[in-house]
């Protein structure tokens, strides 16, 4: 089992949720998305809603970060049948990793063949600007390194294999994709690609932290994302994510500036629309079939 039978993480356990969420809701997702803080607005675009509060739903994590909503909906985006979480789980809130990703193996069991994840990140690379959208290319993986990963423990086959690949871990094909989508609604100015560093939190970084990042490669710094990118490919799932860049990260100990989770919610509130337009233009764009693209 995975990592045991006892702890609500197994196959079976992800399989009772599924099958409870299947005979509640018509809809057959193809498209899962997850809505980093603030970004919620976007499951309020799906058409014929059929919502879950995360309590009421069988085995699930319950949000607890401001700008998280907490809810499971399935509905229609462009007419591609979707299914979308208003508000994700983090490592800072207490919950182990394998919980915490619990949904990717969930949707995986529902049928979804793309996961599709956004988070508010801080923006390392300086000539990124806060409102910037990055596309993200890759990760860095600061928590795995020191042995917290999600696929730690006895692997169960009938997820994945035991050793995935991660040098594909973001599809290619959807990013660029996503970049055509943005030229064509005119988001050039503000559409960024990069390299997506995850970070335990729920404390921000230091300046020595910010800059040992930077040097490493990485674009941008957030405290999701790649935990849930990790479990979906190992699942089979494609994956695309972004990152809403909601603050510059502090690189000079002469600065005065903060970061701080308001100015995260009042950026994302600023892109809401431009962000729900891009996202529903990707998904409109992807094909229902394994590997197609339009």
């Amino acid at each position: 089992m995975f990592p045991d039978s006892n702890n609500g993480y197994s196959y079976e356990d992800c399989q009772a949720t599924a099958d409870w969420l299947l005979a509640q809701a018509a809809v057959r997702p193809q498209v899962a998305i997850v809505c980093g803080s603030g970004m919620g607005g976007l499951a309020d675009t799906l058409k014929d809603q059929v919502a879950f509060n995360y309590k009421d739903i069988p085995n699930f994590p319950l949000s607890t970060v401001p700008g998280h909503a907490g809810r499971l909906v399935f509905g229609t985006l462009k007419g591609r049948p979707c299914v979308c979480m208003q508000g994700r789980f983090h490592l800072y809130e207490g919950y182990p990793i394998q919980k915490i990703t619990k949904p990717m193996r969930i949707f995986a069991l529902l049928g979804v063949e793309t996961v599709i994840l956004t988070n508010a990140a801080g923006g390392l690379n300086q000539d990124f600007k806060v409102g910037d959208i990055m596309i993200i290319k890759n990760h860095i993986n600061i928590a795995g390194f020191a042995g917290n990963h999600p696929l730690a423990g006895p692997n169960d086959d009938r997820f994945g294999v035991r050793f995935p690949c991660m040098s594909d871990a973001y599809d290619r094909d959807l990013q660029q994709l996503a970049l055509d989508v943005g030229q064509e609604l005119g988001y050039g100015d503000f559409l960024r690609d990069g390299v997506y560093c995850v970070v335990g939190g729920p404390s921000f970084e230091t300046i020595a932290e910010c800059r040992m990042l930077h040097k490493l490669g990485a674009d941008a710094v957030g405290m999701s994302t790649v935990h849930e990118t990790i479990v979906a490919r190992h699942c089979g799932m494609r994956v695309f994510a972004l990152s809403l860049i909601t603050n510059k990260a502090v690189m000079e100990y002469d600065s005065e500036e903060k970061a701080n989770h308001e100015e995260v919610l009042e950026t994302s509130r600023v892109r809401a629309s431009q962000l729900e337009t891009f996202v529903s233009n990707l998904v409109s764009r992807i094909k229902p079939s394994k590997l197609s693209y339009s």
